[in-house]
Protein backbone atom coordinates (compact mmCIF):
# COMPACT_ATOMS: atom_id res chain seq x y z
CA UNK A 1 0.00 0.00 0.00
CA UNK A 2 2.75 2.72 0.56
CA UNK A 3 3.76 1.69 -3.49
CA UNK A 4 0.18 3.26 -3.82
CA UNK A 5 1.16 6.13 -2.27
CA UNK A 6 3.84 6.64 -3.80
CA UNK A 7 2.56 7.06 -6.77
CA UNK A 8 -0.93 8.40 -6.00
CA UNK A 9 -0.02 11.66 -8.27
CA UNK A 10 -0.34 8.98 -11.19
CA UNK A 11 -3.33 7.82 -9.51
CA UNK A 12 -4.82 10.99 -9.43
CA UNK A 13 -3.84 12.24 -13.25
CA UNK A 14 -5.97 9.09 -14.31
CA UNK A 15 -9.09 10.53 -12.17
CA UNK A 16 -8.63 7.62 -9.72
CA UNK A 17 -9.50 7.52 -5.82
CA UNK A 18 -7.36 5.46 -4.18
CA UNK A 19 -8.81 3.59 -1.11
CA UNK A 20 -7.43 0.70 1.64
CA UNK A 21 -10.32 -1.91 3.21
CA UNK A 22 -9.58 -4.63 5.77
CA UNK A 23 -11.48 -6.50 8.57
CA UNK A 24 -8.69 -4.42 10.56
CA UNK A 25 -9.98 -1.61 13.43
CA UNK A 26 -9.93 1.92 12.74
CA UNK A 27 -7.09 1.80 15.96
CA UNK A 28 -5.31 -0.39 13.87
CA UNK A 29 -5.87 1.06 10.51
CA UNK A 30 -4.28 4.52 12.19
CA UNK A 31 -1.27 2.58 14.04
CA UNK A 32 -0.37 0.75 10.48
CA UNK A 33 -0.40 3.93 8.97
CA UNK A 34 2.07 5.64 11.25
CA UNK A 35 4.23 2.21 10.92
CA UNK A 36 4.91 2.79 7.23
CA UNK A 37 5.13 6.52 7.82
CA UNK A 38 1.77 7.62 6.56
CA UNK A 39 -0.64 7.07 3.93
CA UNK A 40 -2.94 10.22 2.91
CA UNK A 41 -5.47 8.00 1.14
CA UNK A 42 -8.28 6.62 2.65
CA UNK A 43 -8.54 3.60 4.78
CA UNK A 44 -11.83 1.58 5.92
CA UNK A 45 -12.31 -0.43 8.45
CA UNK A 46 -14.59 -3.57 7.50
CA UNK A 47 -14.51 -4.54 10.81
CA UNK A 48 -18.13 -4.56 12.27
CA UNK A 49 -20.01 -6.38 10.84
CA UNK A 50 -16.88 -7.97 10.07
CA UNK A 51 -16.05 -9.39 7.16
CA UNK A 52 -19.69 -7.97 5.44
CA UNK A 53 -17.81 -5.94 2.33
CA UNK A 54 -15.15 -8.42 1.90
CA UNK A 55 -17.89 -11.27 1.67
CA UNK A 56 -19.41 -9.38 -0.91
CA UNK A 57 -17.02 -8.98 -3.01
CA UNK A 58 -15.98 -12.90 -2.35
CA UNK A 59 -12.36 -12.25 -0.94
CA UNK A 60 -12.29 -13.97 2.55
CA UNK A 61 -9.78 -15.88 3.00
CA UNK A 62 -10.11 -19.29 4.57
CA UNK A 63 -8.44 -17.26 7.60
CA UNK A 64 -10.89 -15.25 8.40
CA UNK A 65 -9.54 -12.28 7.35
CA UNK A 66 -9.75 -10.59 3.64
CA UNK A 67 -7.47 -11.54 0.91
CA UNK A 68 -5.18 -9.09 -0.53
CA UNK A 69 -7.18 -8.22 -3.56
CA UNK A 70 -6.93 -4.96 -5.79
CA UNK A 71 -10.27 -3.90 -7.75
CA UNK A 72 -10.86 -1.20 -10.41
CA UNK A 73 -14.50 0.03 -10.41
CA UNK A 74 -15.32 2.61 -13.00
CA UNK A 75 -17.55 5.51 -12.76
CA UNK A 76 -20.72 3.41 -13.43
CA UNK A 77 -19.42 1.14 -10.22
CA UNK A 78 -18.86 -1.87 -12.31
CA UNK A 79 -15.52 -3.58 -11.51
CA UNK A 80 -13.33 -3.59 -14.52
CA UNK A 81 -10.37 -5.17 -13.03
CA UNK A 82 -9.66 -8.25 -10.10
CA UNK A 83 -6.15 -9.09 -8.87
CA UNK A 84 -6.19 -11.48 -5.89
CA UNK A 85 -2.68 -12.56 -5.18
CA UNK A 86 -0.65 -13.69 -1.77
CA UNK A 87 0.18 -11.35 1.17
CA UNK A 88 3.63 -10.81 0.28
CA UNK A 89 3.41 -9.81 -3.33
CA UNK A 90 1.82 -6.48 -5.60
CA UNK A 91 1.01 -6.37 -8.97
CA UNK A 92 3.13 -3.28 -10.82
CA UNK A 93 1.74 -0.36 -10.58
CA UNK A 94 2.63 -0.04 -13.94
CA UNK A 95 -0.22 -3.05 -14.36
CA UNK A 96 -2.86 -1.24 -12.57
CA UNK A 97 -2.33 1.91 -14.85
CA UNK A 98 -2.55 0.37 -17.60
CA UNK A 99 -6.25 -0.48 -16.66
CA UNK A 100 -6.52 3.06 -15.45
CA UNK A 101 -5.64 4.03 -19.37
CA UNK A 102 -7.85 2.00 -21.26
CA UNK A 103 -10.89 3.56 -18.95
CA UNK A 104 -10.10 6.88 -19.40
CA UNK A 105 -10.32 6.01 -23.17
CA UNK A 106 -13.40 4.80 -22.98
Amino acid sequence: MPSYEDDLDEFEGLNTQVLGISVDSVPSHEAWQKSVGGISYPLLSDFYPQGKVTDLYGVRHENGMSERALFVIDKEGIIQFIDVHPIGELPENEEIFEVLRKLENK
